[in-house]
This record gives C-alpha cells, structure tokens and sequence, in this order.
C-alpha cells in the first residue's frame, strides 16, 4: 500500500483527535477523508507529512515509517495545506524557480521544471504576472504543482478546494487527476461531499478519531440503499390500486412501504442493486397497475454521510 496506518492515536490536552484510525491507501489512487468539523482529518494529513508525532499507532508512506524513517517520508510526499504557501508578491514563474533552486534543481534545471509544469497546468499565461494579481482558483493550482516541483510518489491534500467557486473547484479536480494518471498517489481531506464522489477511487469517513467506513463511493452508496418511487394513476377506485401498488412495491424492493394517498404515492427502500426502472415500469404494467410516474433514486454521497454519522451520535 500508499499508506498504511494502523491503530494512529494523538492527543490535544486530553482530546484525542485520532483514536485508533486504521486507513490504507492504494497506489495511483485518490482516498478522500470526510468528516466533520473535529474528526481527525487534518491530524491525519499532518502526522503522515511528518509534522506532528503521533502518541500511539504506526503510520508509514511507502513503506517508511513516519517516526523511524521521517527523512525517507520527507523525500516520498507532496504537501499542500489549507492556506497557500506561495508568495503573493513573486510572479507565478518565480515562485517555482525558487522553489526549485531550494530543492537543488540547479539554474537551468528549475526553469525548466517551471516552465514544464506551468504549461502543463494551463497557468503559462499567467506566469509572469504577481500572483496577488491570479484568481483563487489559479493560486490554488500553483500552490499544488508547487508541492510536485520536485516529482512525488505520494501528494497529500488538505482541503483543496475550500473556498473557490466550482468552476476553479473543477480545474483542481481536473489537475489531481492528471497527476494520478501519471501514478501519483493522492490523499485528501474535505468538506465537499460532491468532491469526494467525483473525485476519489476510496473514501473514508472518519467521525471522532476513527475510519467508521471505508470503501468506493458506490459502494458506500449501497450501505445505504435506493429509493423507488411510484406515481399511481387516477382511477374509479385510487384506495385499491394505492394499496395493491404497496403490496407490489414490498415485495420487488424487500423495504417497507409507505403509502402518500395526497399524492397517489407510494415508496419504498431497496438495497437490491439490481433493480432498475424499466424493470419497476414493467412490473407494474403486468399487473395491471396504471402509473404516472416512477423513479429509481440512488442515494448521494451526503445521505450517507448523514446516516453513518448520525449512527455514531445515536450510539454515543
């Protein structure tokens, strides 16, 4: 693996911001951690980036563990925070040259790489105009290719995208990507819910120091379940179709029904992945059920969110 971290723990004063995480990261992929407000994210980020010492647990980047080996992690990741570590008052090309001077690219060697990652993620134009004078998303982008001036193996990502507007949120989306088609491996946090499911291979949904579930977004999405939806047509009799549409519903679904007589309704929960609408739209027309209206809605990336960490609470 990317990553391996088992049982990590960390306290602030008494509070434990990790209490046990177990996480793995595949390579070339994107991981998303999601969360709340306070449940470890960021600590996450930060003891893998070397930048805090955990109190308990192992974690290790490629093999090299974050505490014995931390000059090997360093020389592994790329790492960018929540607020930009670009200079404001330097030209985009500037910030980057000198960035690459410091990491020992030499004169020519960090013009080039400037050069090369400037075109590659479409900001040439902007390079030698100060970066106080780009828009959000454009300074964001320069603060993540500033993180790969020097090639990672591994990127991590802290709240990418927090702020900018989604038209800036796509270009960011749009430049992890390319970096992991050319085999990086990212990890990242946020707190966009549509940025994890477009985005990420794996997520991993953390509440009070610990992964709570972990998997691809459609298959958390089937921890959950679908909705099917069902509009009865007007009839002589909408009280007896209503009723035998329930019945139906029940039985291809396996969930319980629920009858809206005010809106000649009726739905029901599924986990059978397989169900589909034309099946439900077939279904009902043999048994000779008239319908106006029907749907098969998948749930979102939020709802289950909301329901695993509204589990968590109701345990608490």
């Amino acid at each position: 693996m990317a990553i391996e971290i088992e049982g990590l723990v960390k306290e602030y004063r008494g509070h434990r911001a990790l209490d046990g995480l177990d996480l793995v990261v595949r390579p070339g992929t994107v991981c998303a951690l999601l969360g709340p407000n306070g449940a470890g994210k960021t600590t996450a980020v930060r003891v893998l980036a070397t930048l805090v010492r955990p109190d308990g647990g192992r974690a290790s980047v490629l093999g090299s563990d974050v505490i014995e080996q931390p000059g090997r992690v360093r020389r592994a990741i790329g790492l960018a925070g929540q607020h930009a570590a670009v200079d404001d008052d330097l030209t985009g090309r500037e910030n980057l040259v000198i960035l690459g001077r410091m990491l020992h690219l030499g004169r020519r060697g960090a013009r080039t790489r400037a050069d090369e990652l400037l075109e590659r993620f479409d900001l040439a134009a902007a390079a030698d105009r100060l970066v106080k004078t780009w828009s959000g998303g454009m300074r964001r982008r320069l603060d993540l290719i500033a993180s790969i001036v020097v090639p990672r193996a591994v990127l991590l990502l802290d709240e990418p995208t927090t702020g900018l507007d989604p038209r800036s949120r796509t270009e960011i989306w749009t430049a992890v990507r390319d970096l992991v088609d050319g085999g990086t491996t990212v990890l990242l946090t946020t707190q966009y819910l549509e940025e994890a499911d477009r985005l990420a291979d794996d997520v991993a949904i953390l509440d009070r120091g610990r992964a709570i579930a972990y998997g691809s977004p459609e298959d958390l999405k089937a921890t959950v379940g679908s909705r099917v939806d069902v509009e009865v047509g007007d009839s002589a009799d909408i009280a007896a179709d209503l009723t035998a549409a329930a019945a139906l519903l029940g039985e291809m679904t396996g969930g319980p029904p629920e009858i809206d007589p005010d809106r000649r309704r009726v739905g029901a929960p599924t986990w059978d992945r397989s169900l589909t609408l034309p099946t439900v739209v077939r279904r009902f027309d043999a048994a000779g059920i008239p319908t106006t209206d029907a749907a098969v809605r998948r749930p979102t990336l939020d709802e289950v969110f909301l329901h695993l960490t509204d589990a968590q609470e109701d345990a608490a």
